[in-house]
């Protein structure tokens, strides 16, 4: 007899074969059999009219500190996840010594933007070594599993103290103690390391984290203790428009130590062609056998600006610096002012601010790039439809069509600025990335970006947009879709025991009404420890989600159980 049995649903099974209608029998936390007409069972699901995948593997979420209290981690739970795997850029919590905790926090918000003040007050803090970080979030119950990488940021302060934080060169004696700490994070369960080049990632207004200057030496030591080990993957996020000089190291450390490395592949405004290059030289690695991967999204990386968010084109008028602190019903009540909109929409007046920084003229005022998201999010708008055209037609001052949407439903309207990946006005280029063999469905940053990114629904998305809905363009299978983020990405990262609907694999499953399932717009919630605030988008159609096959939601509602726990690597298919 089976524990569970989900009955008559439309099986994707994460291998990219064509789907097929068939019973799910699940026995001990695992599929015991996949069939026709199968039973008895304990319980059982009526999956008629839904299809059936794995769960999805969530592989760049920045949990982090949320994975020390919120067994759910809301809101990727939401979207169908049932693995996550964290640390990822460089930044997260272990090793630490006690007096440096609040500064890898300020770390943390400035790099990723979860408030300081959330982190201060959510974080149990029992542990310093990374090995004692992974015992304390194996002790919590969850929904879900959680793996974590270590963070070279964390790592070079735990070791350098001062002088890994003003960026000095690493000693060879420094290096040797950093391996040390690496190999025995990684012998403890660590899935990787990450680490980050880049400059876009800054902390208390204008500081690199520790490691973003590195030298190679320091970097490519690091680096190859992952093959010493003989587990996990080198995750690393750089300047993405200079991305092209970084990659013959990174192709050697894949091809010394036959394992995967991974960097961010975005397309920018200023090199919107790279991505191309980048593939072609994927092309090459994936002939020699070289384990080199290209992380890419599954659509732009959005900004959403909003009164109650981060960034918005009004964010500099000293104006709005004296409405910014005001409670919300009482902001709400001067913005609807003719008179204060008057005076934001005044773009001389603005212009000529004494504290208008026109180093955020970029992203505040590039209104060919910014476009209504609307009550049904559109993440590939055409270029009619930005503020600079609806501007232009109607014979307005860009800055007032800006000022109405956000207006928008009672003052939470939202802008869409896509920053990444969308300098074609299309996502032509990631049709084609998300079909590549050596790409990795990534970039969703769970946890992060609190206040000016929602991409924690990109699971969703990938099925919704690119599987259904697209318009601007082919679609892509929707067997396709599921095996990028299941199979494929369990496999990248070592998880053999999940992400395909086989015999033996763990119960990790969405049940889903896939005509049904829908993208709600993002909201701004005060939901975090703290009241911190956070973008948070749900989705509608996720029937059910089990984990180790437990229910833990149902028709978008947690159920309470917790079979979750910590992945330690590297994991086999027992």
């Amino acid at each position: 007899m089976f524990d569970t049995l989900i009955r008559g649903g439309t099986l994707i099974d994460g291998s990219g074969a064509p789907q097929r209608r068939a019973d799910v029998g699940i026995a001990a936390g695992r599929i015991a059999e996949i069939g026709d007409k199968l039973g008895p069972a304990r319980r059982t699901i009526d999956a008629d009219g839904a299809i059936v995948t794995p769960g999805w593997v969530d592989v760049h979420t920045h949990y982090d500190g949320q994975a020390t209290w919120d067994p759910y981690l809301s809101p990727s739970t939401d979207h169908g996840v049932t693995s996550v795997v964290m640390g990822n850029c460089g930044v997260g919590f272990a090793p630490v010594k006690p007096d440096r905790r609040e500064w890898l926090i300020s770390v943390m918000e400035g790099v990723e933007d979860i408030p300081g003040t959330v982190l201060a007050e959510g974080i149990r803090w029992d542990w310093e070594s990374f090995p004692e970080y992974l015992d304390a979030l194996e002790r919590m119950p969850r929904a879900l599993d959680v793996g974590a990488q270590i963070p070279h940021s964390a790592l070079r302060a735990y070791v350098m103290g001062e002088r890994g934080v003003t960026h000095d060169e690493a000693t060879q004696d420094d290096i040797r103690a950093m391996v040390a700490l690496a190999r025995e994070g990684l012998r403890a369960g660590a899935l990787g390391l990450s680490t980050s080049r880049t400059i876009i990632h800054k902390y208390d207004g204008r500081k690199y984290p520790p490691g973003t200057f590195a030298s190679p030496d320091e970097i490519l030591g690091l680096a190859r203790t992952l093959g010493e080990v003989g587990h996990g993957v080198f995750q690393m996020t750089s300047n993405h428009y200079q991305m092209e000089t970084e990659v013959p190291w990174l192709t050697e450390v894949a091809r010394e130590n036959r394992l995967p490395v991974a960097f961010a592949l975005v397309q920018t405004d200023q090199t919107p062609d790279t991505w191309a290059r980048l593939l072609a030289t994927l092309d090459d690695t994936h002939k020699a056998g070289i384990p080199l991967y290209g992380a890419v999204a599954g659509r732009p990386a959005g900004i959403l600006m909003a009164w109650l968010g981060s960034t918005h084109p009004f964010m500099s008028h000293p104006l709005w610096q004296q409405i910014a602190p005001l409670p919300w019903p009482e902001k709400l009540a001067r913005l609807r002012d003719p008179q204060v909109r008057a005076q934001l929409t005044d773009m001389e007046t603005l212009m000529g601010a004494a504290k208008y920084d026109t180093r955020l003229a970029y992203l505040t005022q590039s209104f060919q790039k910014m476009y209504a998201l609307g009550s049904e999010p559109d993440y590939e708008p055409p270029p009619e439809s930005s503020i600079a055209a609806i501007a232009e037609r109607e014979g307005r001052v860009p800055l007032e069509v800006a000022y109405d949407m956000l207006m928008a439903d009672e003052g939470r309207g939202i802008i869409y600025f896509p920053s990444f990946n969308y300098a074609y006005n299309d996502l032509s280029q990631l049709h084609t990335q998300l079909q590549h063999p050596r790409t990795m469905m990534s970039l969703a940053d769970g946890g992060a970006h609190c206040g000016y990114i929602c991409d924690v629904s990109m699971p969703t998305y990938m099925l919704t947009h690119w599987a259904r809905d697209r318009r601007r363009g082919p679609t892509l299978p929707l067997e396709l879709m599921v095996q990028r983020q299941t199979r494929d990405t369990a496999a990248i990262y070592g998880l053999r025991d999940r992400g395909l609907l086989a015999p033996g694999y763990l119960a990790d499953i969405n049940i889903i009404d896939f005509d049904r399932l829908r993208l709600p717009p993002p909201y701004v919630a005060f939901d975090l420890p703290a009241g911190g605030r956070r973008l948070v988008q749900t989705a509608e159609g996720y029937r059910a989600t089990l984990k180790r096959g437990e229910t833990i939601m149902e028709n978008g509602q947690v159920t309470g159980a917790l079979p979750g726990g910590l992945i330690r690597g590297p994991q086999a298919l027992a």
